[in-house]
């Protein structure tokens, strides 16, 4: 507590405004509790950057945490790029305080003699990603906190290739932000050096958004659309993508397409929330709509429901998407000619019924760990190999490398095209999905994910994958575990033979178990949010799509055994 307590002290200084010290005097002197959970830690930057609730201190996003980070990025840029005008630009979303707080991070970028392009308005994080490369930027910045509540912000770093920023940046940067006090940041800009921007860029985004999903499928003029920003940014983009593409049969959930960032029509904005699309799909019931697509606040992730064989709306997870998207376009690539050399992309803990996909159309999958900023450096790991499409359950998909991150608004074009194209061919999007699991085995995935809060939660957190390490599950459901592959020493361990090999990704706090019957269990913490999440993969085979409902139930018995036998949930 001592250090806690001088950690505090130091926030007391002149370098801080009045509002943040009388915020910090008041933790001091009658909240212990809070005043720990503000300066216990410093806020790092996790799988998608750095994410907090705001609030003054160490451990809250506010001017000065951003600000030193800001600093730290602006001194590693200088170095790197010592002998060019350093330019970057910098997106943000409808959260509180995100325009206060670009306009901060801006200020800081300036003062240290950097050009920036600033957003006149929010706009969707694929757009910033996009314009990162539109605009020969060396660097990007979104100000966003995804799906989180209300309270949360954070700081997205993307780099010159519009994806989020890794190894060896990543590491280099934050050993810069580490050597800071907060007294280094420069606040005083050179107002010369902030451009803001919008319409030409926005324009530049929707033609390339256009380009890259409209396959001009059959049909758009029959398909009913019922599309919702839930209070986010996607707004600015994705009805003017979906006009232009030839969609007319559009209906906007009015009452969400306000960007607001005390989310008030949902108890969370994120479309892997059932409770979030509830309003689009009761209207979808309501005018017999085809589709219901939900993003996010930054409009990186999208919730696609669908009609099921008894014609009712169901909401798919991101598997399931990611499955459909890929084969779409693996198809429409198809037409042109696989070469063999092109190449999709998924994540650890996503589906493997990828690993499927790609060999039935004789290209490679590569696998990355959590967050997309691994299948963007994959992209540029592997310049002669063309990348198709790529995404991961967590509900985000990619489409061709123009923007380098999740991106739902090319995404939710795809997803109509899809359906459009299938209800066009006597089909659906449901129906073409089954027929998916008929040709590449059937998979079923489950995803559970704990929330831990605060300085004990982190501590509940390491403990548990402590005890999945050190006491080994060795059966699920009956089978066997064969494989044990342990991303923490970058190893993959054959428990039947003793045999390990190395896993060539970056290390990660990541456990995973595969059993004889292709049972697949994989344990990590969140690296954004206070969460231990648990994803379990299932498969067999089907038939016919006859049998499908009949196996889809097998299939659900079989994964809430798993989840009483581990005792999760």
């Amino acid at each position: 507590m001592e250090a806690i307590l001088k950690n505090a002290k130091n926030w007391l200084t002149d370098f801080f405004d009045d509002k943040t010290k009388n915020e910090i005097q008041k933790l001091i002197d009658s909240n212990t509790e809070e005043l720990k959970d503000r300066f216990y830690k410093n806020l790092e930057f996790g799988t998608g950057g750095m994410r907090g609730i705001m609030g003054a201190g160490t451990n809250r996003i506010n001017k000065y945490t951003l600000g030193k980070s800001t600093q730290g990025l602006s001194n590693y840029l200088k170095q790197v790029y010592n002998k060019e005008q350093v330019k970057v630009v910098i997106a943000y979303d409808c959260r509180h305080n995100s325009d206060t707080l670009a306009r901060t991070v801006a200020e800081v970028f300036a003062a240290n003699g950097i050009k920036v392009f600033l957003f006149s308005e929010l706009r969707t994080t694929p757009e910033l990603s996009f314009a990162v490369k539109y605009l020969n930027c060396h660097a990007g910045i979104v100000l966003t906190a995804s799906h989180n509540p209300p309270e949360y912000n954070g700081y997205k770093v993307y780099w010159t290739d519009g994806g989020q920023i890794v190894p060896p940046q990543d590491g280099a940067i934050v050993s810069e932000i580490n050597s800071l006090a907060f007294e280094d940041i420069k606040f005083n800009a050179d107002e010369s050096l902030i451009e803001l921007i919008d319409k030409k860029v926005d324009e530049a985004f929707i033609e390339a958004s256009v380009k890259n999903g409209n396959f001009n499928a059959k049909g758009k003029d029959d398909f009913k659309i019922v599309f919702t920003s839930l209070h986010g940014t996607s707004i600015t983009a994705i009805p003017e993508v979906l006009k232009k593409a030839g969609y007319k049969n559009v209906t906007i959930i009015e009452e969400q397409a306000k960007p607001d960032g005390n989310f008030p029509t949902v108890v969370s904005p994120n479309p892997e929330e059932p409770e979030a699309l509830s309003m689009a799909i009761k209207k979808a019931e309501e005018i017999d709509a085809d589709m219901v697509i939900g993003t996010d606040p930054d409009s990186d992730r999208l919730g696609v429901a669908v009609r099921n064989l008894e014609g009712e709306m169901e909401i798919l997870n991101g598997n399931q998407t990611m499955i459909m998207m890929t084969k779409f376009l693996l198809d429409q690539r198809k037409k042109k000619g696989i070469t063999g050399k092109e190449f999709i992309a998924s994540t650890i803990v996503s589906t493997p019924m990828m690993d499927s996909l790609a060999k039935g159309y004789g290209v490679e999958c590569k696998t990355a760990l959590t967050g997309f900023k691994w299948i963007a450096k994959m992209i540029k790991d592997f310049p002669d190999q063309p990348f198709i499409g790529g995404g991961e359950e967590s509900f985000g998909f990619m489409v061709g490398d123009f923007v380098r991150d999740k991106d739902a608004v090319t995404s939710t074009l795809l997803a109509c095209e899809i359906g459009a194209n299938a209800k066009a061919n006597g089909s659906s999007f449901y129906k073409d999905l089954i027929d998916c699991y008929v040709d590449y085995g059937f998979f079923k995935e489950k995803l559970i994910s704990l929330t831990k809060k605060g300085m004990s939660g982190a501590e509940e957190i390491k403990q548990m994958m402590i005890d999945f390490k050190d006491n080994p599950v060795e059966t699920i459901d009956g089978s066997k575990v064969v494989i044990v592959e342990d991303y923490n020493t970058a190893t993959s361990k054959n428990v039947m033979t003793g045999k390990v090999t190395p896993i060539d990704i970056p290390k990660s706090n990541v456990l995973i178990y595969i059993t004889e019957d292709g049972t697949k269990m994989a344990a990590r913490p969140s690296g954004t949010e206070p969460k231990i999440k648990f994803y379990f993969s299932i498969n067999t085979k089907l038939k016919n799509a006859a049998d499908y409902k009949k196996v889809d139930a097998e299939l659900d018995a079989k994964i809430e055994r798993i989840l009483k036998e581990l005792n999760i949930g």
